[in-house]
């Protein structure tokens, strides 16, 4: 065989998957895009900042509230905020709702540190929050970075006070201390997950005493003074408070070249805010509705009123559907869902948990994961040849760089979406997110490139007409 025929077999046959940027791009573009998702990121720290921020944006859009029994034609668009903490769209397509719908399910909790219901206390003269950590972090991440709090605090007569610590230009910050390294010899010795006890998360929240000598607490009362001249609030208030600890870090560029965006939450805001946008965008009627679910709680199972398992979502599609006559089982069963979320990016400084030959690279573009789940595929939504091809036809038909990939290595670990609670309501569904370096740390890294090619990805899924 010739060298020619050979290298012409050769790209007949074998894949030959390219890094994004030796392929089309518009860079100004991208860059753009990026710049809204950093300030995205930056306005909604936790999840009730960005439903709010979410709302926000849709309402800029034309988006308005949406209620029950209300007349819906093709091009309207409509949200319905579920208490506050997750966000359901819809820009009613021209086609009835009995052909389907085109969904994008991401999730906008990220994993933090809250408070526990009676968090206050005082030891040594310094005043302490008590903390329960949300969904799967590594505690030693946590200890010695500046800490910003925010949520609300529910009185008893039902006023919610919102509460914002560190998060404005000024603000003092909170921290968690941990052992100067001479003292921390018996500590080294600990595995990663037991040297720092999820007890000890406690935030220092000052040390400067009030009343006389002889007096007991008296910084935890000062601590608690300021608060209640701020809030309004008392001790007794943390009972009905949600109140969240999140890193006091905005969004950044990474990388001398600027490719990367470090920031804490890019799980998932990184593909909600690509699937919000994608929505936003679209500069017609699509043939199909597009649906875009922004659910809360999947770093804890997904379970709970704002999850993705709540009947939230049904109801908002039963009530969509009711509006065209349409029985939402009906509609289901011809809907197609991409569960956005993100995957673990290749990092060769940890090669030995990954499988190189199906891991997920920077700048190779949005990651598709046929599976989630642990091990032996355990709480996975595993999805069929046809839906894999599917999503290959619309992002090659729309020039989106794509990749698969999946988690890790096969008993290294492993993790899960809401795509199979997507899937168990019957609804054709396949995993598609932004690989992300360092995941679930306070400080992620994402490659712009793959950033904007979910967008993309996200676009021409609402705009397919299949």
């Amino acid at each position: 065989m010739e060298n020619t025929e050979f290298k012409e077999l050769k790209k007949q046959l074998l894949s030959t998957k390219k890094n994004g940027y030796d392929r089309p791009l518009d860079q100004a573009a991208m860059e753009a895009y990026c710049d809204g998702y950093k300030a995205f990121l930056d306005a909604g720290k936790t999840e009730r900042l960005c439903a709010a921020e979410v709302i926000r944006l849709a309402e800029e859009r034309g988006y308005r509230p949406y209620t029950r029994g209300m007349a819906l034609s093709a091009g309207d668009k409509v949200y319905l905020s579920n208490r506050g903490k997750a966000v359901l769209l819809a820009c009613i397509g021209e086609r009835s709702l009995a052909e389907g719908a085109q969904i994008a399910a991401a999730h906008i909790d990220s994993p933090r540190l809250d408070l526990k219901p009676n968090p206050l206390y005082e030891d040594a003269e310094l005043a302490y929050f008590k903390t329960h950590y949300y969904g799967g972090i590594r505690k030693y991440q946590w200890v010695t970075i500046p800490l910003e709090l925010h949520g609300v605090v529910a009185l008893r007569d039902g006023t919610a006070v919102q509460v914002n610590i560190g998060g404005d230009s000024g603000d003092p910050r909170l921290v968690i201390t941990d052992l100067l390294p001479h003292l921390g010899a018996e500590q080294a010795k600990k595995p990663l997950a037991t040297a720092i006890p999820a007890e000890t998360l406690n935030l220092l929240l000052g040390s400067r005493p009030i009343g006389g000598e002889e007096d007991s607490g008296r910084v935890k009362l000062a601590v608690m003074k300021l608060l209640n001249g701020k809030y309004g609030i008392t001790e007794d208030d943390f009972a009905s408070a949600e109140l969240e600890a999140v890193p006091a870090v905005n969004a950044c560029d990474i990388g001398l070249d600027r490719s990367m965006i470090g920031a804490y939450g890019h799980d998932d805001r990184v593909c909600a805010y690509a699937a919000l946008r994608a929505l936003l965008d679209l500069e017609r009627t699509p043939a199909r509705t597009a649906v875009c679910v922004l659910a809360d709680k999947e770093e804890i199972g997904s379970d709970g009123v704002t999850g993705m398992q709540s009947a939230a979502f049904d109801t908002f599609m039963e009530d969509l559907c009711g509006a065209q006559g349409v029985p939402v089982r009906a509609c289901f069963e011809k809907s197609f869902c991409l569960s956005a979320d993100v995957t673990a990016a290749y990092d060769p400084d940890y090669a030995d948990v990954y499988e190189k030959r199906n891991a997920a690279y920077l700048n190779y573009g949005v990651g598709l994961c046929k599976y989630t789940g642990a091990r032996g595929k355990s709480g996975a939504s595993d999805a069929d040849a046809e839906t894999v091809a599917y999503v290959r036809q619309v992002f090659d038909s729309a020039g989106v760089a794509w990749q698969i990939a999946e988690l890790g290595k096969v008993d290294a670990g492993g993790g899960g979406t809401v795509a199979m609670y997507m899937a168990n309501r019957n609804i054709t569904t396949l995993d598609a997110g932004v690989p992300v370096l360092s995941m679930h740390a306070p400080f992620e890294t994402v490659a712009k490139l793959d950033c904007w090619e979910t967008y993309r990805g996200m676009k021409a899924l609402y705009e397919s007409e299949k």
